[in-house]
């Protein structure tokens, strides 16, 4: 049996998908694929997840795909599993797992690998494998010698392309169906089932570049140039608040340009699991070259003190004020209008301020207490040190200082304008700049960046 025998039994859908990791790349992928017919087994060593999902139950970063996700589930195109599975048709693997920051312990293909090997496991030859994991330059090849030790031939009685995910939360203009995609693959063939496979995802809408590392590469330096923009704006939001201008009001301004400029906008630092992290593989490829990438390592630096400046910028103006050391931290996941907690700026800012001596508390429509242990290993720290609200009504928030908006939640917008406009909290910083400033509020409204 050859790779183009495979391609023949794709065409006539004799064939399988397994996605390895039902993450926020992974489930969609899962629900999207299945949801055309097409045999789909999501696996994932999170037995939690698995549990959770075969009783239906979705986060509600999912709930978007629920009728999907149910109608797959009840016409059996979409089955739930911790580890791959033997099949007798041509089975396509789609790695969707993360990859930690590396260090000194932790090499970040430990996730990505171990999906390959659990895979091979149970595969056979004219199998194919699709990377579309976040991953440092080179881990491609390293990932293609572990298949080779496995007695396989790249090209020949086995696939594999590096397809990496791009996926922006609660975007409402660009999703799973029409974003373009980058590509590279072992083979022709394994290009042209990797096409049949991706044309049930983006219409197959492709980009196929020459080699792995310029694919690697491309993923990295599209969220690096995310966190340097982000970094730049920050930077120019501190020299607006020394200058005593409103730095929203500049990049506006600079916005009318038709040409040259893209906008992006300050606050409390980038978070989530791409931005923070994608840009270290680049920094990494050029230390292992004795090399440098300084505007990437001034970016980093530049988005790890912002929590701090933004404390410093609080802590000055309560004394000012005369108010106690009592917070109110609101918006605690990474990005509006999504439940994703990793590597969020918010309990940067927390723990600054509990180093200080503040009390303080946490507001987040989407914060879940069954998920507290998940939340402390995705911020890097061992404990919820802060009080949780529930609420934002009145007897919550009277005896707080100071509400820092960190993310501006649709669900509770019209309840922080009116914390602000009734004058509930004497102190309101935004991190945004998003609230407008009324004079008939007793409230101080103050802006990064203002």
């Amino acid at each position: 049996m050859s790779l183009k025998d495979t391609l023949e039994k794709i065409k006539s859908n004799l064939f399988s998908v397994e996605i390895i990791g039902l993450g926020y790349v992974g489930f969609p992928l899962a629900v999207r694929l299945a949801s055309k017919k097409i045999n789909v087994t999501g696996i994932d060593i999170n037995q939690e997840r698995i549990q959770r999902l075969e009783k239906n139950i979705l986060l509600d970063s999912e709930l978007y795909l629920e009728k999907e996700f149910l109608e797959c589930r009840n016409n059996g195109s979409l089955k739930l599993s911790n580890k791959s599975i033997q099949s007798e048709n041509p089975k396509i693997g789609i790695v969707c797992v993360p990859t930690p920051i590396p260090n000194k312990n932790t090499n970040s293909d430990i996730f990505v690998k171990a999906a390959i090997e659990n895979f091979l496991e149970s595969s056979k030859e004219c199998d194919v494998l699709i990377l579309e994991s976040s991953i440092e330059v080179g881990t491609t090849d390293k990932m293609s010698e572990i298949i080779k030790d496995g007695g396989f031939t790249l090209g020949k009685n086995f696939g594999l392309s590096f397809c990496p995910e791009r996926v922006d939360p609660s975007n409402k203009e660009w999703g799973i169906e029409n974003i373009p995609r980058v590509i590279y693959c072992s083979d022709d063939i394994t290009f042209s089932i990797s096409k049949i496979i991706y044309d049930n995802v983006n219409g197959g809408n492709l980009i196929r570049v020459d080699s792995p590392k310029i694919a690697e590469v491309v993923k990295s330096f599209e969220n690096a140039f995310r966190l340097v923009n982000i970094s730049l704006v920050n930077e120019l939001a501190i020299l607006c608040d020394k200058l005593g201008i409103n730095v929203k009001e500049v990049i506006n301004a600079a916005a009318t340009k038709p040409f040259g400029f893209m906008p992006h906008y300050p606050g409390a630092g980038a978070g989530g699991h791409c931005i923070p992290k994608d840009p270290r593989f680049l920094l990494e490829s050029a230390r292992k070259l004795e090399s440098r990438f300084d505007s990437i390592e001034h970016a980093i630096e530049i988005n790890d003190h912002m929590p701090k400046y933004i404390c410093d910028a609080i802590e000055n103006k309560l004394e000012e004020l005369k108010l106690q050391k009592t917070i109110l931290v609101c918006g605690l996941s990474y990005k509006a209008n999504v439940e994703d907690m990793r590597d969020s700026p918010s309990f940067k800012i927390i723990q600054e301020m509990k180093s200080r001596g503040f009390m303080v508390y946490g507001f987040d429509p989407f914060f879940n207490t069954k998920f507290s242990e998940k939340y402390l290993i995705e911020n890097h720290i061992t404990e919820l040190n802060f009080k949780i609200l529930t609420d934002l009504d009145d007897d919550s928030v009277k005896n707080i200082d100071c509400l820092c908006i960190v993310q501006h939640h649709n669900e509770v917008e019209q309840r922080v304008k009116e914390i602000y406009e009734k004058s509930l909290i004497p102190f309101v910083y935004d991190c945004q700049s998003k609230l407008s400033k009324n004079s008939q509020s007793n409230s101080y409204l103050d802006f990064l960046g203002s």
